[in-house]
């Protein structure tokens, strides 16, 4: 039962016994942050079984590739980046751009169970926003995804989409002014 304590393990002593190979500590940094990081993959895939592989190949190179990490504390963004990185090289290689519905489990909205109406409203928007882009052209979809939900700057997109800064700007900029024109055309 030498796994249960792992729990109380921190993320520095568990990547240690990771790079031992030992898969207990493995499942542990998995349980962490696998809904996360299927989140991630889920919003660029558009698509639970593909993400679910995405992130499951992430996670396979993390462990083989973890003596490459130079700093242990900054394993949750160097995941985040393996992810993404692999979820658009998926994305990329796929010939199916058929629109996927949000899975209810993400973003599911509340029954009003004692939670403001007010919050209810807020939460109604974001899914809206969510569900427009996901409608967005594929290259304007992904960008904002990375730059409005993951927080990736104009420069760290650009080099993850392999595109120029000022062509990462210009497109944020038209990502942007579709989702507002598409939103406002579902308001009025």
């Amino acid at each position: 039962m030498f796994f249960l304590t792992l729990t109380n393990y921190n993320i520095e002593q568990l990547l240690q016994l990771c790079k031992s190979n030992d898969q207990f500590a493995q499942l542990e940094i998995y349980n962490r942050y696998y809904k996360a990081m299927y989140n991630t993959a889920y919003r660029i895939v558009k698509d639970s079984f593909e993400a679910e592989d995405v992130m499951q190949d992430s996670f396979l190179l993390a462990f083989t590739k973890l003596e490459t990490l130079k700093d242990i504390k900054t394993f949750g963004a160097w995941l985040k980046r393996i992810v993404i990185n692999n979820s658009i090289h998926h994305f990329n290689k796929s010939n199916k751009y058929n629109e996927v519905p949000l899975d209810d489990v993400l973003y599911k909205v509340e029954d009003n169970d004692g939670i403001a109406t007010d919050y209810e409203f807020t939460n109604l928007k974001a899914r809206q926003v969510i569900e427009t882009m996901s409608k967005l052209k594929d290259n304007y979809r992904i960008a904002l995804t990375l730059h409005l939900i993951e927080g990736y700057d104009y420069e760290e997109i650009s080099t993850i989409l392999d595109i120029s800064y000022a062509n990462c700007r210009t497109t944020i900029s038209r990502a942007k002014e579709s989702l507002r024109l598409k939103i406002q055309s579902l308001v009025g």
